[in-house]
């Protein structure tokens, strides 16, 4: 297993702890402590309008300058969104490629379908049959806008005739490519095109990804005709991480409530059915479901119904209700949680062992999140270097293949 940093760029009351300039100031040296603390990758997500969750609405230029701060961490992003209404393909290949050449062939590039308040912002139309489409598309068209001289493409959507993209890449024949998602469809279409595939845990249970990731590995295996020219054989996995020196200190850290505010913010943020939110941290959606989330039906006061059967769920019915919650009785409903590695050094490493075990090739340790202090994050990040990550440095990694 190798393992990566990925991040939101997120403060919550950033405007009141100096502002998106001392955010973007520590997200850069956040990378920087990354790398020196044997993370390979950083990946960096998409978002707009969404502050205080996010502040990477213009991830291609935060990721130059991580670029230039750095000498050996890979750059991802995570993911270019694809609706045409929202990044242009042929601008998405032109600056993925010059990312390329900025970071000396540092970046893997990928792809998100986006969701429902983004395709509201930008007036994507047809919404979901769309973005699906543009992400097969888009999938299809960016290997022979790096690669091919003279580049045409003719679709529904968008079309062009003889131009030669530029610039091509530094990475030969191109940069891996990947999908993000979190449904079995997702799964099985980044496999079926040979493509990489990165999710998230968002308190589910690890055992309740390993199905996805089955789906992902037997849909790659019978890839013969990839999207890209290789094929890109790894699967990916985000989740909350701070490892700290004792169990106390990791509970008086702040780390939980911070995971907490996160988790209640994604279904508050961006319109998800909560009811659908809620049976995904339950771990008790059919795996096979094509439901999206991005269905808004059943957003009635969570204060009529704070008791769940999940504790995790319970206390995210509380911080959508705006009640206060203890770090202490977080930590209680929190702590079994196979997915949630937040403890010292021994708990943290069982609970990733467990994504190895999942069949998971890429760990991607969220460690700036919520209200969690500057000094708290770079500790947590060069404590998981110094004791995670060389218990798993004989690991296998996913392998990048040339096709045929």
């Amino acid at each position: 297993m190798k393992f990566d940093i990925f991040t939101e760029v997120q403060k919550k009351d950033c405007e009141s702890k100096g502002g998106f300039g001392q955010l973007l100031k520590e997200t850069v040296e956040q990378a920087k402590a990354s790398e020196d603390a044997g993370f390979e990758g950083w990946w960096q997500v998409e978002h707009h309008c969404s502050a205080d969750f996010s502040y990477s609405s213009c991830p291609e230029l935060i990721l130059s300058a991580i670029a230039h701060a750095t000498n050996t961490l890979r750059l991802g992003h995570a993911g270019i969104l694809v609706p045409l209404e929202i990044n242009h393909w042929l601008r998405s290949a032109e600056r993925s490629a010059m990312l390329d050449h900025i970071s000396n062939g540092r970046m893997n590039i990928g792809l998100a379908r986006s969701s429902g308040m983004e395709w509201k912002t930008f007036g994507v139309k047809g919404a979901d049959e769309t973005a699906l489409g543009d992400l097969v598309e888009v999938t299809k068209m960016l290997p022979k806008a790096w690669t091919e001289e003279s580049f045409s493409w003719k679709s529904d959507r968008w079309s062009l005739d003889d131009k030669n993209v530029q610039p091509k890449p530094v990475q030969t024949p191109h940069p891996p490519i990947w999908h993000t998602g979190s449904s079995a469809s997702s799964f099985e279409r980044a496999g079926e095109m040979g493509v990489g595939m990165l999710c998230t845990t968002l308190f589910t249970p690890v055992e309740a990804l390993a199905a996805m990731v089955d789906i992902y590995k037997k849909a790659i295996a019978e890839c013969s005709a990839p999207a890209g020219q290789f094929i890109n054989n790894q699967v990916g996995v985000f989740t909350f991480v701070h490892v700290a020196e004792s169990e106390k200190a990791a509970i008086e850290s702040g780390a939980l409530q911070a995971a907490i505010w996160y988790v209640a913010t994604v279904p508050r943020l961006y319109g998800i059915s909560r009811e659908l939110f809620f049976q995904t941290v339950r771990g008790n959606l059919d795996p096979r479901s094509k439901t999206s989330w991005d269905v808004a039906e059943d957003q009635a006061p969570v204060e009529e119904d704070l008791d769940d059967p999940s504790p995790a769920v319970a206390l995210i019915k509380r911080e959508l209700a705006g009640q206060e919650l203890s770090n202490e009785e977080i930590y209680e409903a929190v702590k079994d949680i196979d997915s949630v590695i937040i403890g010292d050094a021994a708990t943290c490493r069982k609970k990733v062992e467990k994504f190895r075990d999942c069949g998971f090739d890429r760990l991607l340790c969220m460690h700036q999140y919520g209200g969690l202090s500057h000094e708290n994050i770079l500790s947590s990040t060069r404590r998981f270097g110094a004791e995670i990550i060389p218990s798993f440095s004989s690991g296998q990694a996913g392998k990048v293949r040339a096709a045929g």
